[in-house]
């Protein structure tokens, strides 16, 4: 029988209460490993208000104190490491070494929140006019939420939370329903590194709960990663009730190959950045866009060999590259897209949609995709396929080469390789997308900088985490001081100046 999982509220494991549950699987083997309770609405408004009960106690928390949790918390998630990484494997499938690799992209966002004491730090003026100081300082919200995707079950949640419960909010997490075991147990770690009962609760659930969220008077701001479609739903709801809201949604990250570059390099690269976590990455590489028909060739001849010597296997084997993907239908949709794009004209130069792994027949696993002669406008080109397929867009110059992505209704990624520091220069500064990578496949900001992309990639005027993150979860109040000595008597009926 199904292992049954809970909420976590106030410190304490929640049975759930609706009857409704999630079936969550084991993608390698395909059985049955967990089921998820899925809140009600008014399960969902009792954590919010669980959250609200200790905002402040927390919120009066010196930032010194917090930051001594957040480094308890990062030394628990160091000590479990392995745990996690296997909680992670076991329900979303990609290897473990690519578990482990986002666990410790989520810390080092955990590490840039025990910064929290400096980066709080207001603004002072003194004397800006006779007698009279102004200072600024940052406050927390209150309660804030994170919606969070099954590709990152730790990553993306302590994008969130780290910044937003250091700030001084409480913090309602609502991971994704098929992956969500590593969540909960980052929930209990916190409980264990000192936050009190209550700054982290996750609650499980379907669209019920995240409507509950976007309503909810006592949730002042919502953190949302996932596809654009919802993303732009979540941004428009939460908006519309007031809340502020981040919402990143899909992506489709182009690979800019010039004819310069090293192409044993960008090969590598290519396969790492568009194979790596079976393709479910919004970073992920999904186009290479080659310059000139002799760079597409060396290009494609490279490339072929190597996606076909993947090595594709269970999750937690220590020798394989890439694992399953996360459920029975997502693969069934991403099978669909390399179906489209053949019957599109596109030219599938490798082909795994028909790989079957022996011992592991039902697990949810498929080759690496490779398309040559793909065109702008196809389906395959202008949707997120989340999956283990690179579309080659051949382009003829440079300039082609920069309009490709940035005429493209998603903005998340790009990058571009070459030996020519002026074109790099030229291509980061002219490209319509909001993160570059030079000789990087996969531009991911550090910590202490934001993630975001632009267009229909974000929804929101603020990214996550960095200086960004720290503005989104906290409200600035601007101070005016002066003290009685040498104050003029009488009143004053002009708009005061500095003078």
């Amino acid at each position: 029988m199904a292992n049954e999982l809970y909420h976590f509220v106030g410190g304490k494991k929640v049975k759930g209460k609706s009857g409704r549950f999630g079936d969550v699987y084991n993608p390698t083997t395909g059985e049955l490993a967990s089921r998820a309770p899925f809140a009600t609405a008014d399960e969902v408004r009792e954590v919010i208000a669980n959250s609200a009960a200790a905002f402040p106690d927390w919120a009066a928390t010196s930032p010194l104190a917090r930051a001594r949790v957040m480094f308890k918390f990062k030394e628990l998630c160091e000590a479990h490491a392995d745990e996690l990484a296997r909680l992670i494997s076991n329900e979303h499938g990609k290897v473990l070494s690519d578990a482990k690799g986002s666990l410790q992209r989520g810390l080092e966002v955990v590490e840039f929140a025990c910064g929290i004491p400096h980066l709080l730090k207001g603004e002072y003026s003194e004397g800006v006019s006779r007698g009279i100081d102004l200072y600024s300082m940052r406050q927390p919200l209150g309660v804030v939420a994170g919606i969070t995707p099954f590709n990152f079950p730790a990553m993306v949640p302590m994008w969130m939370f780290a910044v937003g419960i250091a700030c001084g909010n409480t913090f309602v997490l609502k991971p994704s329903e098929k992956d969500p075991s590593c969540p909960l147990r980052l929930a209990e770690l916190m409980l264990e590194a000192g936050a009190p009962p209550g700054v982290l609760n996750c609650v499980i659930g379907d669209k019920v709960a995240v409507d509950t969220i976007l309503t909810d008077p006592n949730v002042k701001a919502v953190s949302f990663v996932g596809s654009t479609p919802i993303a732009q739903y979540v941004y428009t709801t939460a908006a519309q009730h007031g809340k502020r809201v981040q919402a990143m949604g899909g992506a489709k990250n182009h690979m800019i190959v010039m004819p310069d570059a090293d192409l044993d390099q960008a090969t590598d690269a290519l396969i790492g950045a568009a194979y790596g976590s079976a393709g479910e990455r919004c970073m992920a590489v999904s186009v290479a866009v080659p310059v000139g028909q002799k760079t597409a060739d060396a290009l494609i001849e490279r490339l072929v060999p190597r996606v076909r010597a993947l090595k594709v296997g269970p999750s937690t084997a220590p020798d394989s590259e890439m694992g399953p993907l996360v459920t029975k239908e997502h693969l069934a949709k991403v099978k669909g897209y390399v179906d489209h794009g053949v019957k599109e004209g596109a030219k599938l130069v490798v082909d795994g949609r028909d790989l079957k792994l022996q011992g592991y027949e039902n697990g949810y696993f498929m080759g690496g995709c490779l398309f040559d002669n793909v065109k702008d406008g196809m389906k395959i080109y202008e949707e997120e396929i989340f999956g283990p397929v690179l579309s080659t867009v051949r382009a003829e110059t440079f300039e082609e080469a920069i309009r490709l992505p940035s005429d493209h209704a998603f903005g998340n990624g790009v990058a571009i390789f070459t030996r020519d520091g002026d074109a790099a220069r030229d291509f980061a500064s002219r490209v319509q997308v909001g993160m570059v990578g030079v000789n990087v496949p996969i531009p991911v900001p550090l910590a202490f900088h934001t993630f975001g992309g632009w267009k229909g990639s974000a929804f929101g005027d603020t990214n996550q985490h960095g200086p960004e993150g720290v503005r989104f979860y906290t409200k600035i109040k601007t101070v005016t001081s002066r003290w009685p000595t040498g104050i003029r008597a009488g009143a004053d009926f002009n708009i005061p100046t500095m003078r």
